[in-house]
């Protein structure tokens, strides 16, 4: 993921292997990782039970928030890939009742969103 693209806010794809490196304690027995994203220092993880976002906030980054969302919490979602003159890809996601969408994340060029719609597809309409 190139430096200028972090820098406006596009997440790109982080490998698998990395994933569980440094996560693998947030997961349960049996729960495999998906897809993974990063963003200068917040991590998008795509699991076969939820959605992981991890936060870092602060300066030095030391405080981490860990939001779980489980797939059968998401009542719709919605993918706008990106244009020829686009930088970006986004992605939405409802919880539960909410009108407007409780997640807005946008992905570089790097990332095939068809396989995030797919992962989501697989898990939300199981």
């Amino acid at each position: 993921m190139g430096l200028f693209s972090a820098l406006i806010g596009n997440a790109g794809s982080i490998d698998r292997e990395v994933i569980l490196k440094d996560y693998s304690r947030l997961l349960i027995t049996g729960e495999d990782i998906e897809l993974g994203f990063k963003l200068i220092r917040d991590v998008y993880i795509f699991t076969s039970k939820r959605l992981i976002l991890i936060e870092k906030q602060g300066l030095t980054g030391s405080k981490i928030d860990y939001k779980s969302i489980a797939y059968k919490s998401i009542t719709r979602f919605s993918i706008e890939t990106a244009g020829p003159f686009d930088l970006e890809a986004e992605l939405k996601i409802w919880v539960s009742s909410e009108q407007l969408p409780s997640i807005v994340k946008q992905f570089n060029r790097s990332v095939d969103v068809y396989e995030v719609q797919r992962v989501l597809a697989t898990y939300v309409l199981a």
